[in-house]
């Protein structure tokens, strides 16, 4: 049990306190649940950050989208902005734990928390996404492909609060799209996932980003992929090549939810899906969010 748990009120009150040593909680759904499962105590000191004004909001800052780092899942899966112009990242939200995770856990906490299993994290990348880090001495902007190090590590000093994700506007003609593969409908995570967001002009496709979840130690891009969708018409031969290119990328692991050959598999069949729906939306077709559930349950949609 922790010996001392403190409430900010201010950015500054939290950094104080992170920097005596206390840990940053905000919805508490990872640190909570996996004390609760045994595998990692509560910290000694904790710092309650979810009563700091300023850090619960979405908003347009000149060509991008700043998200606070308290800005829920719910709320990411509600915003009008984030469903039209960032819809894979309204797709990972939809399904985000359940209807109580996504009320509570935040997307700080969950960029924080570096599950190579976490759902936001794929679109995030893809969407070239970066966070400022505060500290006491000050603040710095990371990308998060250098913020992830590894399953549940990150580039962050301890004394550091993540205050801001902020996603670049796509351009005109992009669409995207998160699908992953899954057991269950509620409580459920990756075994495999794949985002797709690619820009389509009158000559086909003209930039792709794919990445892979659950499939490596950090989610992690699939450079031969997005090379083998770029230049392409985008028609069926191309999202087989682009598929099949994602299983270069993956380095799975073996675990209780799937081996690493299973997961192998249906990294091809998960990617594929993906870049379907992405295709689809870019070329002003009607993808449902979350496209995971609400899509291919019985087939999928026509690129």
């Amino acid at each position: 049990m922790s010996r001392t748990f403190t409430s900010a009120t201010s950015v500054e009150e939290a950094l104080a306190a992170i920097g005596a040593g206390a840990r940053p909680v905000a919805g508490g759904t990872d640190l909570v649940v996996g004390a609760r499962q045994g595998k990692s105590p509560l910290p000694d000191a904790i710092v309650a950050i979810d009563r700091i004004d300023g850090l619960d909001g979405i908003r347009q800052d000149g060509e991008a989208l700043a998200l606070g780092t308290l800005v829920t899942h719910e709320a990411l899966v509600s915003d009008t902005t984030v469903r039209r112009k960032l819809t894979a990242l309204a797709d990972a939200s939809a399904i985000v734990g359940s209807h109580a995770t996504r009320a509570q856990g935040t997307i700080g906490g969950n960029v924080m928390n570096a599950s190579p299993a976490m759902d936001t994290g794929g679109p995030l990348l893809c969407f070239d996404a970066s966070v400022t880090l505060r500290s006491g001495a000050g603040e710095r902007t990371l990308g998060l492909g250098d913020l992830w190090t590894g399953p549940g590590t990150t580039s962050a000093a301890p004394s550091e609060l993540l205050t801001t994700v902020t996603i670049p506007n796509p351009v005109a003609g992009t669409g995207s799209c998160y699908v992953r593969l899954e057991y269950r409908r509620q409580m459920e995570i990756a075994v495999v996932g794949a985002t797709a967001v690619v820009t389509v002009g009158d000559d086909g496709v003209t930039d792709a980003r794919i990445a892979i979840t659950a499939l490596a130690p950090t989610i992690r891009r699939a450079p031969d992929a997005e090379a083998a969708l770029v230049g392409t018409d985008g028609g069926g031969a191309a999202i087989a090549a682009a598929a099949a290119a994602t299983v270069s990328a993956s380095a799975p692991i073996s675990d209780v939810r799937g081996s690493a050959d299973y997961r192998s598999a249906m990294a091809e069949v998960i990617a594929r899906r993906a870049i379907t729906g992405a295709l689809t939306r870019a070329r002003g077709g009607e993808v449902e969010i979350p496209a995971s559930q609400a899509t291919f349950g019985d087939r999928e949609p026509r690129a």
